[in-house]
C-alpha cells in the first residue's frame, strides 16, 4: 500500500479542477503523483475537504483559537468577517482522498456533470445494465476483496458477521473524519458477492438487511452514543461499485448528493417491500420499475437515455 505524506503530496503535478462543491466545501483536482517504486507518473485524483466545526472546545474558538479576522460589512447590529483559527494538531483543517492510479473510469465518476432522469423497467435492466454490471472485471472491486478478507482496515472493523450467505461487516466509510460525530458515515458489506445490487434482493436476505439495521444501531449506541432513530440507512441505485452494501450514516448530516431521491433508497422501505413478496417467484425489486438518476460521465447514461423513448412515459 502507498505511503502518502506531506513530502509525496507535494510532488503531485496539477492538471486541472473535475469539481467543486460549494455545499460539502470540497474541490476535486487531477494530476499525477510518482509511482512508488518506479521512475514513472500516474493519474491521480484528489479531493481535498474542509473539516466541519465541532462543539469539542466551543468555548476555547474566539478566545484561545481564533488568530486573525477581517471585516467583511457590518449594519446595526449585523456583522461579517472573514476569519483565520490556529494550526491544531487536534483539529484538522482539511481531510484529503486520494486515488491513484486513477483510471478514466475513476475521473469521469469524479467529474462535474449534468445528471437525467431515467426509468428502468425489468425489460430494460436485463437488456442493458445486467450486462453492464456483468462486464465488470473483478479488479474494479479487489479493494472491498481487500476489507473483506482482512488484507486491509482489519483494524477498523466494528462489527463483523462471517456467514458467507448473510454475513457483512460494518465499518467507517472513507468519506468520515473518523472524529466527527455529527457527520458519521459507515459503511456494511455484504459478505454474499452473487448480491451486485438491489436488484439481487430478495426475501432470503431479509435476516442480513434486519440485521444490518439491528447491529448498526446497537454500534453507534454503544461507541459514540447516538440513540434509536438517529441514522439514516440507505442503498444506493445504481451504486458506485456493484457489491452490496449499505450506508449508515448520521440522520443529522445533510447535503449529502448521496442522500438525493433519485439515488437513495433507505433500507426501511426496501426491507417492507420484500416483506410484501410472495414465498416464491422474482421479488418485488425485480418486478418494479426503478426511476434514477445517471450523471452524462456514466456508463449507462447513453444507453438508457436511447431507451427512455420507447417507454412512452411523455
Amino acid at each position: 500500500m502507498a505511503k502518502y505524506d506531506t513530502a509525496a503530496l507535494q510532488q503531485f503535478n496539477f492538471d486541472r479542477v473535475l469539481n467543486e462543491d460549494p455545499i460539502t466545501h470540497a474541490l476535486t483536482i487531477l494530476g499525477s503523483l510518482p509511482v512508488r517504486g518506479t521512475s514513472e507518473r500516474a493519474q491521480a485524483i484528489v479531493r481535498i475537504e474542509k473539516t466541519p466545526l465541532t462543539s469539542d472546545h466551543a468555548e476555547q474558538l474566539l478566545t484561545a483559537q481564533l488568530k486573525d479576522v477581517k471585516l467583511i460589512e457590518s449594519t446595526d447590529i449585523y456583522t461579517w468577517l472573514l476569519g483565520w483559527l490556529n494550526a491544531s494538531a487536534d483539529r484538522p483543517d482539511v481531510k484529503i482522498n486520494i486515488i491513484h492510479p486513477a483510471t478514466e473510469v475513476h475521473i469521469r465518476k469524479y467529474s462535474r456533470q449534468e445528471v437525467v432522469v431515467v426509468h428502468e423497467t425489468p425489460d430494460l435492466f436485463e437488456r442493458i445494465v445486467r450486462p453492464y454490471i456483468s462486464a465488470f472485471p473483478p479488479s474494479r472491486t479487489q479493494w472491498v476483496e481487500n476489507i473483506l478478507n482482512g488484507v486491509s482496515e482489519a483494524e477498523k472493523v466494528l462489527f463483523r458477521d462471517p456467514s458467507p450467505d448473510l454475513g457483512y461487516l460494518i465499518l467507517p466509510d472513507m468519506k468520515w473524519d473518523l472524529t466527527t460525530v455529527s457527520s458519521l458515515y459507515l459503511i456494511a458489506i455484504a459478505f454474499n458477492r452473487g448480491i451486485r445490487s438491489l436488484r439481487d434482493l430478495n426475501k432470503t436476505h431479509l435476516g442480513m438487511l434486519k440485521s444490518i439495521r439491528r447491529e448498526a444501531a446497537r454500534v453507534v449506541m454503544e461507541r459514540w452514543g447516538l440513540g434509536y432513530g438517529s441514522l439514516r440507512m440507505f442503498i444506493h441505485y445504481q451504486p458506485s461499485y456493484y457489491h452490496f452494501h449499505v450506508h449508515i450514516v448520521n440522520a443529522n448530516y445533510q447535503g449529502l448528493h448521496g442522500m438525493s431521491a433519485g439515488q437513495a433508497h433507505l433500507l426501511d422501505d426496501i426491507i417492507s417491500l420484500i416483506e410484501c413478496d410472495p414465498n416464491d417467484g422474482p421479488s418485488v425489486l425485480q418486478r418494479m420499475t426503478l426511476t434514477y438518476v445517471l450523471g452524462e460521465q456514466h456508463g449507462l447514461y447513453e444507453p438508457m437515455k436511447t431507451a427512455q423513448s420507447e417507454l412512452g412515459f411523455y
